[in-house]
């Protein structure tokens, strides 16, 4: 004898600007809801001892307020919302509990029939965002969600000719894609890395990564959080390596996400080379990349007929008279066409005072641009002599694409220096 069906979930689209929105817990799942709801607006606390580098680069960059303890109940004086992302069920039932106490809808991840709300399986479209529940079974979620998100994506003619399509045979067992999510914006990764993490079972991903694609991964997934912080913490390359040839041999299907493209400052012939050495088989996906598609969003084109016919990409994450630098900046000094610097800020002063040592003019223009193609953009336009002083008193911060040359005033000529 089978009991009441149980009531239907009421859909609801949460307009959460400027509303207090309390996070549990700051491990993957956590990692992966977070971005969303800082898409939306929301003023997020989030509460955890310790955190994930992508969630403490969300923290240091005051996106979020982190409160480094465990839960109290008086966390959630004033929130309209809580996400409880913690493994421990009597932990996340006292949240709850205090959730219920004032009213707050609670989602839970680790028991979805305790919770007063569900998150349901997202994909967005432009302004258009599709959210699918599927009755308390996150798998038919997800199944109807991408088949929403194909028909919103379907193009008239092929998307690829069938040669580059199908590619060379991949093994029925594991393997890996190094795949460039682009440089901020979730929606400028290419389809066919975007059909690779829908086929993924494990995804290591960068702290550049766009958020939003972490967070419309099917909950199956194993999320491997390989951030690198600038001057921070990070996790060693040898061990990146290493995870993504054990996941590999274990038959999983992995995809290596990467900001921007796998190959520019990516890092990512270092792991195509410790896969091909293991035997493990790899697709390489190539992304846009922040070094042409930051300036261009910011209106600074790299070349422009008749001002620049040349353009170089250099890093500037070792100072220029660092002895590991392999860049020959008195060189590049010389040169009349664009120059784009990644990872500089932290140098800038002195690569622009080497720069101006070895006869590049101090009134040349120079831009900088912060978080290129998201919400979160913000650009500076300046002179090589005094973009430095000038990136300090604006408190930019990595990450930032710096561009000399006349380019930056190329679309917009009457723009101060």
């Amino acid at each position: 004898m089978t009991g009441p069906t149980p009531p239907s979930p009421y859909p609801l689209g949460l307009r959460l600007g400027g509303r207090r929105v309390v996070v549990v817990g700051g491990g993957a799942v956590a990692t992966r809801r977070v971005p969303a709801l800082l898409d939306a607006g929301a003023d997020v606390l989030l509460v955890s001892p310790e955190l994930t580098p992508a969630l403490r680069a969300h923290a240091d960059a005051g996106r979020l307020h982190w409160e480094p303890r465990r839960f109290a109940p008086g966390d959630l004086d004033g929130a309209w919302l809580v996400q409880v992302a913690v493994d421990d069920r009597a932990a996340a039932a006292a949240v709850s509990a205090a959730a219920a106490e004032r009213r707050i809808f609670c989602v839970r991840a680790d028991d979805r029939t305790a919770a007063s709300a569900w998150t349901p399986a997202v994909t967005r479209h432009g302004p258009v965002t599709v959210a699918v529940l599927g009755g308390g079974d996150p798998r038919r979620a997800m199944g109807v969600r991408d088949a929403v998100r194909n028909l919103l994506g379907a193009r008239k003619g092929p998307l690829l000719t069938p040669q580059v399509e199908e590619g060379p045979p991949l093994n029925t067992g594991g393997r890996v894609a190094l795949v460039g999510a682009g440089p901020g914006d979730p929606e400028l990764i290419t389809v066919k890395g975007w059909r690779l993490l829908t086929e993924a079972e494990v995804v290591v991903a960068d702290r550049l990564v766009p958020g939003l694609l972490l967070d419309e991964l099917r909950r199956d997934v194993e999320l491997v959080d390989a951030s690198k912080i600038p001057y921070g913490p990070s996790r060693a390359q040898e061990e990146i390596n290493q995870i993504l040839v054990d996941r590999a041999r274990a038959g999983k299907v992995v995809v290596r996400l990467k900001g921007g493209d796998p190959y520019v400052f990516g890092r990512g012939g270092e792991e195509l080379l410790a896969c091909a050495e293991a035997g493990v088989p790899v697709t390489v996906v190539p992304g846009v990349t922040s070094a042409i598609a930051v300036p261009e969003v910011a209106g600074v084109p790299v070349t422009h007929r008749g001002v620049a016919h040349e353009f170089t990409v250099v890093s500037g994450h070792l100072a220029p008279d660092a002895p590991g630098s392999l860049v020959r900046w008195d060189a590049l000094a010389g040169l009349r066409g664009t120059l784009v610097i990644l990872m500089g800020v932290k140098n800038l002063a002195a690569i622009a005072a080497t720069l101006i040592a070895h006869g590049k003019p101090a009134q040349t223009p120079a831009a900088v641009i912060q978080e290129g193609t998201t919400a979160a953009q913000r650009t500076l336009r300046s002179t090589l002599g005094t973009v430095a002083a000038d990136v300090e008193a604006a408190a930019l911060r990595p990450p930032a694409i710096v561009v000399v040359g006349d380019v930056v005033h190329a679309l917009n000529p009457a723009a101060p220096a």
